[in-house]
């Protein structure tokens, strides 16, 4: 792990923790502890299971972007499309989650960086799946809060408002002429002009992944996938003795990760938590103590869990799958 990294890891740290701790405080400790005290463990545990099948969901979207941009093991000016081994994917795919507290989880672009050192693809060439995969992601969890919004007066904002960011995007992948336009702007900017081939080269590779067709079945899996995840926070509240309709788990759990993907904050800290537990017991009628249980606890079976997947992911492909590494 890089110096920077590290600093970067333990930084976010201290603020998760600065985060959870508030979180307990304002929730009471001693009832905090009494909650978890009596959890069922084993509900936890299948949380854990749904996350990993979010992430097997996300990794045939990766796998489709790569064979759609033709992005395989042949190496760079191949004639012949070899697709890179599964395994090998697969170890690519999770070890981007080693970033995902970072804001946006922009970091997850590591997975082009990988890429780039086991197969030397260049990483503008790979980088548009991050931002493809993001935007069908959010188009997915827009749905889901956007259904949601029809039961809960008063939250649809937030649906509307992820749903104009995706449409920024969409407006500038649709029309060229205003991307045209605005990479003439970058490139008389002396610093970053130097940036605009790549980046050029970059949206063209996303104009590709975001075909109408693409845009469609991908967000179909992304409605499965995160909705995997959604169960896991009802499963989770049943753990804890508070069962809530599955409506309100996907509604709550749709509107926090939104939440925390518009706050920018590494993986959407605060923002997202403070979204959850205020929805909890606003809308599942529930006491603070159980609300903060089951933020904390869904958290950790989701965010974490993946930053967790991710380093093991990432210490396997050093080992196994990093040319730069095994030529050394």
């Amino acid at each position: 792990m890089k110096p920077n990294v590290g600093r970067t890891l333990l930084a976010v740290t201290i603020f998760a923790i600065f985060v959870y701790a508030i979180l307990a405080i304002a929730s009471d400790v001693k009832s905090l502890r009494a909650v978890l005290g009596s959890f069922d463990w084993s509900t936890f545990v299948l949380a854990l299971a749904l996350a990993f099948g979010n992430y097997v969901l996300r990794f045939g979207k990766w796998e489709y972007y790569l064979r759609h941009l033709g992005i395989g093991a042949g190496g760079p000016g191949s004639n012949v499309f070899v697709p890179i081994p599964r395994g090998e994917s697969f170890a690519i795919f999770l070890a981007g989650f080693s970033m995902s507290i970072t804001p946006g989880k922009a970091g997850e672009v590591f997975r082009s960086a990988l890429l780039a050192s086991a197969r030397g693809t260049p990483v503008a060439r790979s980088a548009p799946i991050v931002i493809a995969d993001r935007v069908t992601d959010l188009l997915a969890l827009v749905l889901l809060v956007g259904v949601g919004s029809a039961y809960f007066a008063g939250y649809a904002w937030i649906g509307l408002a992820a749903l104009a960011l995706v449409l920024v995007v969409f407006f500038f992948v649709f029309v060229p002429a205003a991307t045209e336009l605005l990479l003439s702007l970058v490139a008389k900017i002396r610093p970053v002009a130097r940036l605009v081939p790549k980046l050029r080269e970059a949206y063209d590779a996303l104009r590709t992944t975001l075909s109408p067709s693409a845009v469609i079945a991908m967000t179909l899996v992304s409605i499965v996938a995160w909705g995997l995840e959604c169960v896991g926070l009802w499963v989770i509240l049943r753990g804890l003795g508070h069962p809530a309709s599955l409506a309100l788990s996907f509604f709550v759990y749709g509107t926090a990760t939104v939440a925390g993907a518009i706050a920018m904050l590494p993986g959407g800290l605060g923002g997202t938590e403070l979204t959850m537990r205020t929805m909890l017991t606003g809308l599942g009628a529930m006491p603070a103590a159980p609300a903060a249980a089951a933020t904390l606890l869904v958290r950790i079976a989701t965010l974490w869990f993946a930053v967790l997947v991710g380093f093991v992911a990432l210490w396997v492909f050093r080992r196994r799958f990093d040319r730069r590494v095994l030529e050394a």
